[in-house]
């Protein structure tokens, strides 16, 4: 059995010491590091060899890569390093492993061409001044299969540690029965099309009703398929902290159910993972990054022996050994089987988990967990803003040398009032000359912080990466955004804006993503109607399908239309009494455990209120805004199975899809709306150009959207074949058939 190592990977394990330094350098983007590296063959002869690909072995070691440039006329193996800022700041580890990929990269070439002796060049390349700093040194060929052999065998030890590893994984896969004494209803059907769809190589949109245990139906097929379909990772993604507790809990009864020596990994958020936030991220601030690159091996070591690593258990074996947790689990991410991080990781600008799946050529299947969010995440990863109140106070206490690019940012940002009368207002194009002068900015903001390190940080910081991501959007502006201006009058002639470039089809982006997994399985409760996520999201034509019946009978739940109230806006005072009279009615006739949904926090507060004046008995719990986890828990914690009481929350937010409240914890919900996003001008052009493009504007906007998250608030009531409940829908709408057909075929209308 061989194991295959990129050599930049090589060079990462082997050849990195001392601190983590994460200390600010404005380094170029990678569009620009692309443009650095174009520029600098093209000042090379007509011989000049670009992207060379190379190869090498050592025992059962394959080692790949492309060195970036090989100039024959001087015998010269080339590696680019694009910059910005100055290069005498650069950290001497940085150096050490540049130096180590350009000498494996030396020895592969004078494999492949039989060379004695070979130049090899840094070349650093200034991306502001498009100036070279070229460090050349001459090898002998024999010295660099030396530093090649011994850089083989440092990895070797682990190499050979991972390959029996994934044996045993991939041996003890292949055995693996299910974990629980049969499937539920539907849960085979999942599991099997989730198979084929990994054995074939296709996406799979999987719609399943809550309940039926899609976690480990999606999971389970996939370390089945570890071996046959030579997989090397399984990533399951979830847009929040539920999703990853019920992944979690899944490789728990896995590992209980069988001795499967699978590594699974929990990707947390660097502001949970911190044991430090009061320092910044370098040895001479933090104790756990002084030497972070010395101490790390051993703590690898010992969190590959651990099979959780969760947050919890990750922190103890970082904190055992002195180094970041944070940064621990980044560099186990190479390590792991399974890893169960959010959304971001694998579909975000700078996603750790896509890069290192590129980088390393891992063939990976992807688990998107309840993924009708994904459409509204993947929209805010590549939409961007601007405020100009930030500008504002930037101005008054920015450092003189960024004064002048801040005040000509601010004359062209005022220069786009001129032509807005209304307070809001698209447009079809981008601001060329404003993102010319913010381009200008981000510069000089870039080449200050470069010099002055301490000053990245507060005000000043956050504009300067806000920039960065507007800058980013507008290189990628077409027909599938909106650029808009939002004015702030402040009495008179003056004003102030909010400068929004927002992503409407987020499709092209998220494309590449799904497609570059072996598989991609996006599933949920509500992915209905289909063509509206596939449209959105970008699914390949060949996506497969599968609705899974619900186990589910028409008997366990009362579904009632009540739609001789309207909650529409202008209707709402009129609605109060009328809800307040059946949440009490219901509530006589079944005392238990309810959840009322209600499209605002006013509308919601409106209705308790009046239910508490009339029906004082009635113990009420009530959703608030903000609430952190622990609230929000705590809220959880108040349905029991021995409680009585009403629990108001609002729609689409955290209390409305990824919780379980199983048995008499739950037995019923009112639904007061129609779950239609709100009307204003913003999705008034969202809702135009869904029509330019989809040709249903209103449906794509506001209907689709609305009814997935009813839908998903009604799924909280049967979560299990036990369960009886009731929901009540309380709109007139709900009568409407476009409506109707839109909502579970299982339900039954009483």
């Amino acid at each position: 059995m061989s194991y295959s190592v990129a050599v930049r990977a090589l060079c990462e394990f082997t050849a990195k010491v001392g601190d983590l330094d994460l200390r600010f350098t404005p380094s170029p983007s990678a569009q620009e590091g692309i443009a650095g590296h174009r520029t600098v063959a093209a000042r090379r002869s007509a011989h000049y060899q670009s992207e060379v690909a190379l190869e090498g072995e050592y025992q059962q070691l394959k080692v790949r890569g492309r060195a970036d440039g090989y100039d024959p006329d001087n015998n010269r193996l080339e590696e680019v390093k694009t910059y910005r800022g100055d290069l005498d700041a650069q950290p001497a580890n940085h150096r050490q492993l540049h130096w180590a990929q350009a000498k494996v990269y030396g020895w592969l070439m004078c494999q492949k061409l039989g060379l004695t002796q070979i130049d090899l060049a840094l070349v650093y390349f200034d991306i502001v001044g498009e100036g070279e700093t070229l460090l050349n040194q001459r090898f002998q060929a024999a010295d660099l299969e030396a530093f090649f052999n011994q850089q083989c065998a440092r990895f070797l030890e682990w190499a050979h540690q991972e390959m029996q590893h994934r044996e045993a994984r991939n041996h003890a896969a292949q055995t693996l029965g299910f974990p629980h004494a049969e499937f539920r209803p539907g849960q085979r059907i999942l599991a099997e099309s989730v198979y084929k769809a990994v054995s074939t190589g296709r996406c799979l949109m999987a719609q399943a009703p809550t309940g039926i245990g899609k976690t480990v139906g999606t999971i389970f097929p996939l370390l089945k398929a570890l071996a046959p379909q030579q997989l090397d990772k399984v990533f399951f993604l979830t847009a929040k902290t539920p999703g990853r507790k019920l992944a979690l809990d899944a490789a728990k009864l896995l590992h209980a159910s069988s001795d499967l020596p699978l590594r699974v990994l929990e990707l947390v958020a660097r502001d949970k993972a911190c044991e430090h936030l009061d320092k910044a991220c370098h040895g001479d601030s933090c104790p756990l990054a002084k030497g972070f690159y010395d101490r790390l091996p051993a703590a690898r070591e010992a969190a590959s022996s651990v099979r959780l690593l969760d947050q919890r258990n990750l922190r103890e074996v970082a904190l055992a050994h002195h180094v970041c947790p944070y940064y621990l689990s980044q560099e186990m991410a190479r390590w792991a089987d399974l890893v169960v991080a959010d959304y971001n990781y694998y579909f975000d600008f700078g996603a750790m988990l896509f890069g290192l799946a590129q980088l390393n050529q891992w063939r990976a299947a992807v688990l998107v967990d309840e993924a009708h969010n994904l459409v509204e995440r993947a929209r805010s990863m590549y939409s961007a803003s601007l405020s100009q109140f930030s500008l504002q106070a930037l101005r008054d206490s920015a450092p003189e040398p960024l004064k002048k690019p801040l005040q000509r940012l601010n004359r062209e940002w005022n220069a786009l009032h001129k032509e807005q009368v209304a307070p809001y207002q698209a447009y079809a194009t981008r601001p060329d000359k404003l993102l010319q002068a913010l381009s200008l900015c981000i510069s000089a903001m870039g080449d200050y912080f470069n010099d002055h390190p301490e000053s990245l940080a507060g005000e000043l910081q956050a504009f300067y990466f806000e920039a960065l991501q507007f800058a980013k959007v507008a290189e990628l502006f077409n027909e599938h955004f909106i650029f808009d201006i939002s004015k702030h009058s402040l009495g008179g002639k003056r004003s102030r804006s909010t400068l929004c470039l927002r992503n409407v089809v987020p499709a092209e982006f998220i494309r590449p993503r799904l497609t570059a997994a072996r598989s991609s399985v996006l599933f949920s409760a509500t992915l209905s109607p289909r063509h509206y996520y596939a449209d959105l999201l970008g699914l390949p034509a060949d996506t497969a399908w599968v609705d899974v019946e619900s186990p589910f009978k028409a008997e366990q739940l009362r579904v009632r239309i009540v739609d001789e109230i309207s909650t529409r806006f202008v209707h709402r005072q009129a609605s109060l009494e009328p809800i307040v009279d059946l949440i009490a009615s219901q509530f006589a006739q079944q005392p238990g455990n309810y959840l009322a949904f209600f499209s605002s926090f006013d509308y919601l507060q409106q209705v308790a209120q009046l239910l508490a004046l009339r029906h004082p008995a009635i113990a009420l719990w009530l959703q608030a805004r903000g609430m952190a986890e622990a609230e929000r828990q705590a809220f959880l914690d108040q349905f029991t199975q021995h409680s009585q009481g009403i629990g108001f929350a609002v729609l689409g937010g955290a209390f409305g899809e990824g919780i379980d409240l199983p048995g008499s914890r739950l037995i019923g919900a009112f639904i007061a709306t129609l779950g239609l996003p709100q009307l204003n001008p913003v999705n008034e052009q969202m809702k135009l150009r869904m029509g330019a493009i989809f040709g249903a504007g209103y449906d794509y906007t506001y209907l689709y959207p609305g009814i997935q998250k009813v839908v998903q608030a009604a799924g909280r009531v049967i979560r299990s074949e036990h369960d009886r409940g009731v929901v009540m829908l309380i709109d007139d709408r709900f009568g409407q058939p476009q409506v109707r057909q839109l909502l579970p075929r299982w339900w039954a209308f009483v």
